[in-house]
């Protein structure tokens, strides 16, 4: 494409994922400003900040930026291990308090998404009830949400693997399912894939487009390394692109913009999410990591 991206596509990057120290409500998130500075992006998404005078400097900071952002609760249940599909009642309403717990600092910080994940996998036998708690949480949530304004709950499709996260959604075509059933109550439930995902779940862009493309709202991009249980990233970790031994460089990025641009997610009247989840690696630094990013996009979209 001769058109830059950004034409098609808010581009962002993940900011937690990138400052770890942040991941837990803590750190400095005042490194936001480097995505906010940055005029190749047009978004970013970052996650609960517990500081009130923290999260009201980057609140004031992503206003003066004119950016758009959202908000990703998938940290305050994976770091506290909490399941919204639990199927056991008291552990999903503790995990789903947990969510609804940290909607007024999505709205503080002005988001435009609020993203989270299911829970853990569980045995065939269990999987229609755990389902069904799902379906639960996510209605609750969205309702919570609503309250407090049109913030669209997005859930992220995950792998179902022992060295990844291990979550019940999993295939995408799962996630269609329970999307069909949300929406009823919800209208405005969507799905958020990631291409660092899709080789964990053993899904091509095309197959995972296929599947659930017709509620996908938000999408990632990024990287993953399977089957080395040596490698540090092994799993869903969110090595750079292009690294020895993963999964995404280029081509790959290349086929996910071109079903991304031919079923119209990319679109120069919505201009949706395409946001970048990477994070350090070996003795690379932040800087590095959104450099080489860039460039890896910029080829891909040459190729588009």
């Amino acid at each position: 494409m001769k058109e830059p991206i950004q034409e098609y596509a808010k581009i962002g990057l993940v900011h937690f994922m990138l400052w770890k120290d942040c991941i837990k409500g803590g750190g400095d998130p005042s490194s936001v400003n480097t995505i906010l500075d940055d005029p190749y992006f047009g978004a970013v998404e970052v996650s609960w900040i517990n500081d009130a005078g923290q999260r009201k400097a980057v609140a004031e900071a992503i206003r003066r930026s004119g950016k758009a952002v959202a908000f990703g609760a998938q940290p305050v249940l994976l770091t506290q291990k909490l399941d919204i599909n639990h199927l056991e009642e008291s552990e999903r309403k503790k995990a789903v308090d947990a969510v609804t717990g940290v909607i007024p600092q999505a709205y503080e910080l002005g988001a435009r998404g609020f993203g989270l994940l299911s829970g853990k996998v569980v045995p065939e036998p269990d999987r229609s009830r755990a389902m069904e708690q799902l379906v639960k949480s996510l209605v609750e949530i969205g309702g919570e949400l609503g309250k407090h304004g049109d913030i669209p709950l997005v859930m992220e499709t995950f792998d179902q693997l022992d060295y990844g996260k291990n979550c019940l959604i999993g295939p995408n075509k799962d996630a269609a399912v329970i999307a069909k059933e949300v929406r009823q109550s919800i209208p405005t439930f969507g799905l958020m894939i990631d291409l660092s995902h899709l080789p964990l779940q053993g899904e091509t862009p095309g197959e995972a487009w296929d599947a659930a493309g017709a509620y996908v709202v938000h999408a990632h991009m990024g990287n993953c390394v399977m089957n080395n249980p040596d490698h540090p990233m092994n799993g869903d970790e969110h090595p750079p692109f292009c690294i020895a031994e993963a999964e995404n460089c280029v081509e790959e990025l290349t086929e996910y913009l071109k079903v991304l641009r031919d079923t119209g997610y990319l679109n120069k009247e919505r201009k949706p999410f395409l946001s970048f989840e990477v994070s350090v690696f070996d003795d690379w630094t932040p800087e590095q990591v959104i450099k080489q990013s860039k460039e890896t996009l910029d080829a891909a979209w040459a190729q588009v």
